[in-house]
């Protein structure tokens, strides 16, 4: 079996060699990426920027995103990397690309001319590729991408549906959530949906709560381990996914369900309430042109802490500091997050622009659901902004456990000993 796999590896890394084609020629940049839906808006802005500079951008589409991720990783392995590309990956791992020399420092860049390029981009979208002084990754203070758009995560209302059951407005708390819940089912209507077989939708939506029930000092605590799991309020967050379950809240299958499946139920009218990313906008539409829905932040259980979503930079580029063509790939990021190509960029993907002043003009051209997201930045928080992340193990164990509790194998209570036995064995080998 090693042996197989060590000759997968190798087949992968011919692969890789055969395609870089080390030869070809300068000052024609090389870009990588994963976005099916915005891969024939990058192609066209390639060609206008060919026009206008005369400098060809190779734009290469590699999907799905998990097999994408994969191929970056064996493309640095193998340092056959393009000169742009993105690093779908945990903010552990983007330092890990820095400190091995494969992605470049845009400070200088970003901060030129009185920082106009750092200050045309919204601050919360560039925290995503950022390391502060003294970060906790070893990493040189500095900004090491480029987000192209902005995204958060809220949850998505189908008005019809709501309409049907008789309900005149959206839930504003959870208790007024359950009690519409119950009037769905009543009505024979789905009440919610997400991809929740997607472990990261699961940590997004559990986040929501652990913020709103405890606040960010006592999460990041606990990450640093001065906190229990086994601590009440972690209790509280994971008893809200029980609670879910027993009210009939969830679809059949959630924890199956992966979130593209879970975006048809919602566009087909099979499910009134979903959570969802900004880019659903364009999924939906696709889907079905005529889906009347809304948007809003998650009901919140407490109202002891603000309830935080899952916002910032939506994907970001970075560049490879190996590339011949470094300059020129720079030169073509800052062009393509200026205004002009910013706007055109949200008006054909339905996505909400990075650049600032792009999104002002952009929120008159997109679907107006757009801008009821783009409110939402204000709540936004991310991982990647955070002081300090959880062990990718421990979070595994969490989000597994959450999936457990809905189909009733696990109490919360049984969960949250099981991360925190995961969290003690993980602190005992670091001290």
């Amino acid at each position: 079996m090693r042996k197989l796999g060590a000759l997968c590896c190798c087949l992968m890394l011919f692969v890789f060699a055969g395609c870089s084609n080390p030869s070809r020629p300068s000052h024609k940049i090389l870009l990588w990426h994963w976005m099916t839906d915005c891969n024939d808006t990058f192609l066209k802005l390639a060609q206008e920027y060919q026009k206008e500079t005369g400098i060809e951008v190779d734009v290469r589409l590699f999907a799905p995103s998990d097999s994408y991720s994969q191929m970056i990783i064996a493309a640095a392995q193998a340092n056959v990397l393009p000169d742009i590309y993105g690093i779908l990956n945990t903010k552990s791992i983007v330092a890990d690309f820095i400190k091995a020399g494969l992605v470049t420092d845009l400070t200088r860049d970003m901060n030129a001319d009185d920082g106009a390029w750092a200050n045309s981009l919204f601050d919360k979208a560039l925290a995503d590729k950022r390391f502060e002084e003294g970060n906790i990754y070893g990493v040189k203070a500095g900004i090491y991408g480029v987000p192209i758009d902005v995204t958060d995560e809220q949850m998505l209302y189908n008005k019809k549906l709501l309409a049907k059951a008789g309900i005149a407005t959206p839930p504003r708390t959870y208790d007024e959530f359950i009690k519409d819940a119950q009037i769905l089912n009543r009505v024979g209507i789905t009440p919610f949906v997400s991809g929740w077989g997607e472990l990261w939708l699961v940590d997004c939506f559990a986040s929501n709560y652990a913020f709103n029930i405890m606040g960010p000092e006592k999460i990041f605590a606990t990450y640093r381990g001065q906190v229990k799991y086994t601590d009440p309020d972690w209790i509280k967050v994971l008893s809200v996914f029980a609670d879910l379950r027993d009210k009939g809240v969830l679809i059949d299958g959630i924890v199956t369900k992966g979130n593209k499946y879970a975006e048809q139920d919602f566009a087909l009218d099979r499910a009134a309430f979903a959570f969802n990313g900004s880019w659903c906008v364009n999924v939906y539409h696709d889907m079905n042109p005529n889906l009347d829905y809304g948007v809003m932040l998650p009901p919140p259980v407490s109202t002891a802490y603000p309830l935080k979503i899952w916002g910032g930079a939506g994907s970001s580029f970075v560049v490879n500091t190996g590339s011949p063509n470094k300059d020129e790939a720079i030169a073509f990021l800052k062009w393509l997050t200026a205004q002009k190509q910013q706007v055109l960029f949200a008006r054909q993907t339905n996505n909400l622009p990075s650049n600032k002043e792009a999104l002002k003009e952009a929120l008159r051209v997109v679907p107006p659901i757009l801008g009821k997201f783009s409110k939402g930045m204000d709540q936004s928080t991310h991982p990647t902004v955070w002081p300090v992340n959880e062990d990718p193990l421990v979070i595994d164990v969490f989000d597994k456990g959450i999936q457990a509790i809905i189909i009733g194998e696990k109490t919360p209570l049984e969960v949250v000993r099981d991360v925190q036995t995961v969290k003690d064995r993980l602190m005992a080998k670091r001290n």
